[in-house]
Order: structure tokens, then sequence, then C-alpha cells
């Protein structure tokens, strides 16, 4: 496996890892990713990627791309899912399902927060459903709840100190 930086190449990529994340439950239904992906506040996380305080990681095999973890800095006015302030980019990560569960996540977790900090960010923050399994590897990586949203909880923002 080879993690290198994103690039704006890998816009459509990122697209693609970002109906991963919000789909990461096998469970739901799956609309395709142009229906799902128009979402106003799911734009948010792709549209014009690669501006101004973007950055992120891919993971490769065989040159093929099959994980990666990025993040954007939002404003109060047009907020990410984990919103903390407007000086904290918010992580958003994601594996192709048949690369699962072989350390790729916990891989470009790492080297997006190592990224991060090189480039003079002082955190990171993301948002992650309480039921998800990553969830546990966000704190072993030393993300720690800040808030929490949805019905009974269900949604956590978590916050790493870089």
């Amino acid at each position: 496996m080879n993690i290198r930086p994103a690039t704006k190449d890998d816009a459509e990529f990122l697209r693609t890892m970002l109906y991963e994340a919000a789909r990461w439950n096998p469970d739901w239904p799956r609309e395709t990713i142009e229906e799902f992906l128009v979402e106003p506040t799911l734009r948010r996380y792709h549209e014009d990627w690669g501006r101004e305080g973007d950055g992120g990681v891919v993971a490769e095999i065989d040159g093929q791309p099959v994980g990666a973890a990025w993040y954007r800095v939002f404003t109060e006015e047009e907020p990410g899912f984990g919103f903390v302030n407007e000086k904290t980019p918010e992580l958003s990560i994601a594996v192709a399902p048949l690369h699962r569960r072989k350390g790729i996540g916990q891989a470009v977790l790492r080297s997006c927060m190592v990224q991060a900090r090189e480039e003079g960010f002082q955190a990171l923050s993301l948002s992650v459903a309480v039921h998800n399994r990553s969830r546990m590897m966000y704190q072993r990586a030393g993300f720690e709840k800040v808030g929490e949203s949805g019905g009974s909880s269900d949604t956590w923002t978590m916050l790493a100190n870089l």
C-alpha cells in the first residue's frame, strides 16, 4: 500500500469516498451517488476540492485508490456536521468496501493528521455515528467527544489536538 497526498485530480475519488463514508452501514438503502451527493450539506465536503485549507491523503494498492482521509475548513455560516470553529478543519475518511478491515483507515487517518499538523493546523474535528465501529479507531488516534447531536445523541462531534 502507498499513501500519497491528495491532489485536485482526486476530487472524483473523494466524492466516491464521501458517499462511502456517509453510507457506512450496509443495511441502509443505497441511492445513487448522484442522488445522494446533490444534498447541499454534503456538497460542502467535496465541491471545488483543492481550495485553500483543503488537504488529505489517498491510499493506493497497485496504483488504484482504495481509501482516503481529507479535511476542509468550514465557516460558521456553512458548517460541516462536525464543525467546531473556523480554524479547525473537519476530517472525512473512507475506505472502499472491499478493502475495509485491513488497517487502511487507520493508516490514512494517521497520515492525514501528520499532514494537517505540518500545514499548521492545531486540531481536526469530525462527526461520527455512535454505532459506527470507526469511532473506536478515532478514539485510539486521540479524538475526544466534544458534542453530540441527533435523536438519542446518535452522532458525536469529536476533536483531536495535533
